[in-house]
């Protein structure tokens, strides 16, 4: 096996043109850390339809794309021919270089931790210095040595791929678990009572006891404060929840930004410990509770601000929530698509059980413990994800560096042995 240190280098602006074709009819298509992918393949799009696209840069199979993130993740391969935004550079292997041995080396953690040393700042972040990466030095194994390569990582990487695949199933199957049990308990499944029509379509019948109301009748909704540019400075700046910071029964602290929030909006824009917060738009209905982890926050308008009454339960709300949105509730009346927006009115007129506050507190603690343990386990496929992703990246950046001999290396010993 030929080592690094051995194999023959080549600045990459002599083993990777750049191209920049323009003004060709061709798919939509994004870069991002898995690769070059067509944006009506990816679940999710901050694509704006009125956008100009007539600048846009064309990508076709085997090359290659730098974007926003590369500097995170490394410079994505292309298997389709779209176009993708002029803020990317587009380039393409000489010949005699093998595009998938590059696609993995691209994808290494050495080639990332270069990239990491050639950002520039811009406003949003960073990006990669083209002219600097032209200039780092790219390693050329013989053509068969590079053939050899891929081949070995593209069968080891699909074998991880397939791993990662089955652990995100069983992922599925436990959220529809604690969804279906959060159904059973709003609906009142299981109990030895009388029922009745709900009159809600997705529900059914419930106990004859249970009154089914407005979300407005037991909670008081407020959307959250407008950003623009003129509000990120100001004499009274405070850290607020975003859209993004709010996940299925839990709130993100971790990347929080700044908006000012000045004395007399404090009071209407401030979240209080026990508040349910639902996001609007992205995945319309996605909640979870303020824990109080921060003593002073506040959030955008991008969020609902759910604050009970006196009378139900912030957690019974998140729950009836978890349910109805994952029978697509909120959706586009007569259509079976979700609708872009849970506005604030359409939030207050839905209507939920809601049974004594006694009733909902025990429902609620059964239903918290069948949370706990599904999300023990989640934590545990989460770990083994990782885990695996950890093992794709050392085995990609051992085999490309020439660390390990795919001519005689193959199977589970090999990704074992690189951890």
């Amino acid at each position: 096996m030929i080592q690094l240190s051995t194999w023959a280098t080549r600045r990459a602006r002599f083993a990777f043109i750049r191209r920049d074709v323009r003004g060709v009819e061709a798919p939509l298509a994004s870069a991002t850390k898995d690769g070059v992918f067509l944006r009506t393949d990816l679940e999710y799009s901050v694509w704006n339809p009125d956008s100009d696209i007539s600048n846009y840069k064309l990508v076709e199979p085997d090359d290659f794309v730098i974007g926003l993130r590369s500097f995170q993740h490394g410079i994505s391969h292309s298997a389709v021919r779209g176009i993708v935004s002029p803020a990317y550079h587009v380039l393409r292997a000489v010949p005699g270089l093998e595009p998938r041995y590059y696609k993995y080396y691209f994808r290494s953690n050495l080639l990332i931790s270069q990239l990491a040393n050639i950002t520039q700042g811009i406003r949003q972040g960073q990006a990669i210095d083209i002219e600097s990466f032209q200039n780092l030095d790219i390693p050329v194994p013989p053509l068969a040595e590079q053939r050899r390569i891929a081949d070995f990582l593209d069968a080891e990487t699909a074998r991880i791929a397939s791993l990662i695949s089955g652990i995100e199933r069983q992922r599925r199957l436990l959220d529809e678990r604690l969804i279906s049990a959060a159904f059973e308990a709003i609906s009142g499944i299981g109990r030895s009572v009388a029922r009745r029509e709900s009159g809600v379509r997705w529900l059914g019948s419930i106990p004859n006891e249970w009154p089914v109301l407005p979300v407005s009748h037991q909670f008081e909704v407020a959307l959250g404060k407008m950003l623009n540019q003129g509000r990120v400075s100001g004499n009274y700046l405070r850290p607020y929840l975003r859209n993004t910071n709010v996940q299925w029964d839990r709130i993100d602290t971790t990347d929080l930004l700044l908006m000012d929030f000045p004395p007399g909006e404090q009071s209407r824009y401030r979240v209080l410990p026990g508040d349910l917060l639902i996001c609007e738009g992205g995945e319309p209905g996605r909640s979870a509770i303020w824990d109080g982890s921060i003593s002073e926050i506040y959030y955008q308008k991008a969020l609902h601000r759910v604050r009970p009454r006196g009378y139900s339960s912030s957690r019974w709300l998140f729950y009836c929530m978890r349910v109805a949105t994952a029978q697509n509730v909120f959706a586009v009346e007569g259509n079976s698509t979700t609708i872009a927006h849970l506005t604030g009115e359409q939030l207050k007129a839905h209507r939920f059980p809601f049974p004594p506050r006694d009733e909902q507190d025990a429902i609620v603690a059964e239903l918290d413990a069948v949370s706990l343990g599904i999300r023990t386990l989640h934590q545990l496929l989460t770990r083994q994800v990782d885990l695996l992703n950890e093992r794709r990246q050392a085995l990609i950046t051992a085999a490309v560096t020439g660390q390990i001999d795919v001519s005689t290396a193959s199977g589970r010993g090999v990704t074992d042995g690189v951890l």
